[in-house]
């Protein structure tokens, strides 16, 4: 049965179909969070940013948060494969057999670029505003006091949205595909965009140039990056549509 064929109920069972199949995933997944949380946060906690700081827990709760919080991106990572494929199982009903497969197989290269994104904010971005604050905090004279919890929500806030931010390619290429959005829409909104990098960019970062650029540099090249994967991407489109007039 094709998408299109399909009831807004049938639609509905479907959807509630794959939720569940992501979050009994998700649920499997934070159990093997559970058993790889400790290493992780021992990983973390020995890296070359945090030997320099003392860590220090606020309340009898921060290590048991720290725990689950770890333990739950853990699973989210795991998870994230899924949780595309079921995204794709979801719409591929409305695309054309060939559109199945290409589309599939953006979800090894969607992991990738999460990674990517994940390793990107870890060994450069991270390090860098850890050395500015520290470096900001001897220029005042201020002796910093910092708690775990705060330490890892920090390292978690500026890691995993870059890990979402680096699928900007494939959403594109994606979108694309659907008919959502095309290349001449993304050049002619490329000042927009833009701009709302630069928001993202102040938003999860320190309020210091070289920082915002650290970060604006690499969301603006996947930006290009994804208007020339579009342009790609929608010349496909226009070929499988000429293909299937001229089979008709």
């Amino acid at each position: 049965m094709s998408r299109q064929d399909m009831t807004i109920y049938e639609h509905i069972g479907e959807l509630r179909k794959r939720l569940i199949i992501v979050v009994v995933f998700l649920f499997l997944a934070m159990i093997a969070g559970l058993f790889m949380a400790e290493p992780v946060i021992h990983y973390l906690q020995h890296a070359d940013e945090a030997k320099a700081l003392t860590l220090n827990a606020f309340r009898v709760t921060d290590p048991l948060k720290i725990y689950f919080q770890t333990a739950f991106v853990i699973a989210f990572i795991l998870t994230s494969p899924m949780i595309l494929y079921q995204l794709w199982a979801f719409v591929s009903p409305g695309l054309y057999e060939k559109e199945r497969k290409v589309t599939l197989s953006y979800i090894p290269l969607s992991v990738v670029l999460f990674l990517a994104g994940l390793s990107f904010s870890y060994l450069v971005l991270f390090p860098y505003i850890i050395h500015f604050m520290m470096k900001l905090s001897g220029d005042l004279n201020i002796e910093q006091v910092i708690g775990i919890n705060e330490y890892f929500q920090f390292l978690f806030q500026i890691t995993l949205p870059f890990g979402i931010l680096f699928q900007l390619p494939v959403v594109t290429m994606f979108l694309t595909r659907l008919g959502i959005i095309t290349p001449m829409f993304l050049a002619q909104v490329r000042r927009y965009a833009y701009f709302i990098l630069l928001v993202i960019a102040g938003l999860i970062t320190p309020p210091d140039v070289i920082s915002q650029l650290i970060v604006m540099v690499p969301l603006v090249i996947l930006y290009e990056i994804s208007i020339w994967i579009s342009k790609v991407s929608y010349k496909k489109v226009l070929q499988a549509e000429l293909t299937a007039e001229n089979e008709n």
